[in-house]
Order: structure tokens, then sequence, then C-alpha cells
């Protein structure tokens, strides 16, 4: 048996760990939707249609994966991409299997219609944007 071996000795195994934190379908659209510019929690409800917590859950992961960061914006908090080369390993799997690069497109188009987020509704009031992120972080 070999002592002290660390997992950079294993490169598969470092690659395999990350591999096992993208997985999810959830979060790869997730990582999709903040690949095209930083995200708030709302935004990514509109578009996926999940609930919140399930959202912070893959966010949270994501975050210790070091796929994701947050950064405050006044009363909002954003999400972004820290390895944006991600997006490229996304896009090149989705070749492997035969997805076309448009599907992609879908997640990253914004504004989206009825989103109350503040990068698709500027000028919406303030006091109903990203309700469901400010109340959780209350």
């Amino acid at each position: 048996m070999i002592a002290n071996v660390s997992t950079s000795d294993f490169p598969e195994k470092k690659l395999s760990d990350l591999l096992s934190q993208i997985y999810q379908p959830a979060r790869i659209q997730i990582l999709l939707i903040i690949g095209s510019q930083e995200t708030c929690v709302c935004h990514i409800e509109t578009v996926t249609g999940m609930r919140q917590a399930s959202i912070s859950q893959h966010l949270m992961i994501l975050r210790k994966a070091g796929l994701v960061s947050t950064c405050r914006k006044g009363r909002h908090i954003f999400y972004h991409l820290t390895k944006p080369e991600v997006i490229e390993v996304l896009q090149l799997a989705a070749n492997l299997a035969g997805i076309k690069p448009d599907s992609f497109l879908a997640l990253s188009i914004r504004p989206i219609k009825d989103c109350s987020c503040p990068q698709c509704n500027p000028n919406g009031d303030p006091k109903l944007t990203c309700k469901k992120v400010t109340q959780s972080n209350s």
C-alpha cells in the first residue's frame, strides 16, 4: 500500500472529482447560465424553473468545486464563473454527445421576459427584484 499519496499524484482522480461536481443536469444548466455573464439567483430561477433552495444547494457545490464565486452589488448577490473555460469543456462534451451548440444559446439569452432580476429588468422596482434572494439572506 502506498502511504502519503496526494490526489495530485493521480490526475485521473482529480479530474473525476471535478467532473462529479458538475455532472448533474441542473449544475450544467446553472454553469451555462452563469457562463454568459454574472447572474443572480432570481434569474436562474426564472430560466430553470427550479426553487431557490435547490439552486442554492447546487451553487454551494459549484462554489466548493472552485467553479463559481459570489460578488455583492448593493442588495444583490451575483454569481460568476471563476474558471470560464468550464464552458468550453461543456461545449466539447456536448459536441461528443451530438448536441448542437445552438442548444446552449437559450440559456444565455438576456433579457428574459418576465424575469425580475436587475439585469433583465434594470428599471424595475428594486423592492421586487431578487425578492427571494433578499428574503433568504435576511
